[in-house]
């Protein structure tokens, strides 16, 4: 067959069997303390018997303090060798190669996953609903950051993995100092094209010095973030030119960050030629083929059918094809390529589907692409588990998996231990902090992008009550059950929640109805059964669990409010 089964030598002396690789994703499997786990072993167990050419991991953090989602595996020393030994030799027990994806999120950071402030380049918070803004980096935590990118090479390499790829694509910590919309510094490591390449550059050198001559040391770079005043796809082209003297011996392309996720194919229309061949960024590609020198290209985006595959490399526009998604699915797809069993992959699209005004919303773009990601990852979690995927698997499951997930199961890595006291003091004080976060973050940011363009509900609207401390009113998203008289609304956090003692201290509120506001009087009703309440918020009794469910995510010492409108009801013409 084509180009494809061909084996390709790497500059550092090592050869990859054939020109498929299985990109990173991450996989979210790490135990309370960031180790790999036996669900990471079986789940690249699969992967490495599945015929690709070269496996990357997904996410290794560098920094326990500063996690793009939970799960995450970090590497700060040694502690945890015999674990990622077991990790590599899954993979390579099936004849694969295996390389290590190395990062830190920067201003991404997941707030539900880190406890610290995050740290970015500059203080400019990314565009994705509910960030913080970072805190600036100083001049001597950037050298320590060069240092720990370094120190988990080294690592990877004494636990047998065959090389590192540094991630300097996707919104995370490398690709904001490339970018001049996310570092406005003024230093050395900013204020032009040349100083902000310059946090890249010393990575890619202190890894590769870390290393012995013969491991492999890759870097996956943007073509471009997409953003207007962004990273450019010409300084991009200047970089890879940089890097072409670095010994590097892949660069693999890719494209965009969370908040512009052109890697997930949703970033812009796409040419006719583009669509064509399939690949996101191959076009781009074609032009860096000249610049990447001897360096081996490898192009992960859009690819699905044998054809456009094997097109690819065969033109000589990329040496490797990645494959991402498609192997959440089809853990042997390249196995099923190569051996002709199939001649396209037919991964299932995971949408929302967004439409008119709400396709145009940046914010909840991020959400459709956050539940097309957990969806795969959902089916990576059933790898682990030594279960087959399930492609037929519903995206509202994974709409409740992701309230689940962020809430209860953020909170257990970082408990330390499994199976704790779940009803002990710091147990729910810290679940509160964690729920708090979601609510703060993402549901209260989500609730208001919908309000800004004019999309309503009478499930999720606004409560207003009077601030015990302030005086002044204070506006919080609710869900909400309404009736003729009034409404019920579940207080997820009961009197850990501001507006909850706000109601204790005065119960004249307002609550939002059909664009409406209307006066009201709140009371707690703790001998409410909260359980049989929430599931009366169901729209269907068929949804009552899934419903259910979605509260138990997101509350502690939930109680029932009743609501009783205390003005008169709006006229039929109203």
């Amino acid at each position: 067959m084509s180009g494809l089964a061909t084996p390709l030598p790497l500059p550092c002396g090592r050869v990859l069997p054939n020109r498929l690789m299985k990109s990173a994703l991450s996989e979210g499997l790490a135990t309370a303390d960031h180790a790999p786990d036996e669900r990471l072993v079986r789940l690249y167990r699969r992967w490495g018997a599945g015929g690709f050419g070269l496996i990357v991991t997904g996410n290794v953090m560098i920094d326990r303090t500063q996690l793009g989602e939970p799960g995450n595996v970090v590497i700060e020393d040694d502690r945890d060798l015999a674990a990622l030994t077991r990790w590599a030799k899954a993979a390579q027990d099936g004849g694969t190669p295996i390389w290590m994806q190395l990062n830190h999120p920067g201003r991404q950071a997941n707030p539900l996953a880190t406890r610290q402030r995050p740290v970015a380049p500059s203080a400019l918070a990314a565009g994705i609903p509910g960030l913080p803004v970072p805190r600036a980096l100083t001049d001597a935590e950037i050298r320590d950051l060069i240092h720990r990118f370094a120190t988990a090479a080294r690592i990877a390499e004494a636990a047998g993995f065959d090389g590192v790829q540094i991630h300097a694509a996707h919104g995370y910590l490398v690709s904001q100092f490339l970018s001049p919309l996310a570092n406005q510094r003024t230093d050395d490591w900013g204020g032009d094209a040349q100083r902000r390449a310059r946090f890249l550059l010393e990575v890619v050198r202190a890894v590769r010095s870390s290393v012995q001559p013969g491991f492999a040391v890759a870097v996956k770079l943007n073509s471009a973030d997409f953003q207007r005043g962004g990273f450019t796809e010409d300084e991009s082209r200047a970089v890879i030119e940089q890097l072409a003297g670095e010994q590097l011996d892949l660069i693999e392309i890719s494209g965009g960050s969370y908040e512009s996720p052109a890697m997930m194919g949703r970033a812009q229309t796409v040419s006719a030629r583009t669509a064509a061949r399939e690949a996101y960024f191959l076009e781009y590609a074609d032009t860096v083929r000249t610049l990447a020198a001897s360096v081996p290209l490898a192009v992960t985006g859009g690819f699905r059918s044998r054809a456009a595959m094997s097109d690819a490399i065969d033109s000589g526009v990329c040496d490797v094809v990645g494959l991402g998604r498609p192997s959440t699915v089809r853990p042997a797809a390249a196995t099923d390529l190569l051996a002709g069993g199939i001649d396209v992959l037919r991964p299932p699209l995971i949408s929302l589907g967004l439409r008119g005004r709400l396709a145009r919303s940046s914010a909840l773009r991020a959400v459709d692409g956050a539940l097309d990601l957990q969806w795969h990852t959902d089916q990576l979690h059933r790898l682990g588990a030594g279960l087959d995927p399930d492609p037929a698997r519903s995206p509202w499951s994974t709409a409740v998996t992701m309230l689940r997930r962020n809430g209860f199961d953020a909170f257990r890595s970082r408990r330390g231990a499994v199976g704790g006291d779940r009803g002990s003091t710091k147990f729910r004080i810290d679940k509160f902090r964690v729920e708090r976060a979601i609510g703060r973050y993402l549901v209260n940011p989500g609730f208001a992008a919908l309000d800004r363009i004019g999309v309503r509900s009478t499930f999720a609207t606004e409560l207003e009550t009077i601030g015990r401390k302030s005086g002044q009113p204070r506006r919080v998203p609710v869900s909400v059950r309404f009736d003729d008289e009034g409404a019920w609304i579940i207080c997820q956090h009961g009197m850990r929640s501001g507006w909850g003692n706000n109601v204790r201290a005065n119960p004249a509120v307002r609550l939002r109805q059909n664009g409406r506001w209307r006066a009201a009087t709140a009371e707690l009703r703790p001998d409410d059964d909260v359980v049989a309440r929430a599931r009366a918020f169901a729209p269907h009794p068929a949804l009552a669990p899934l419903t259910a469910a979605g509260f138990a995510a997101l509350q502690t010492d939930p109680i029932s409010v009743r609501v009783t409108f205390t003005d008169a009801p709006p006229s039929a013409g109203a």
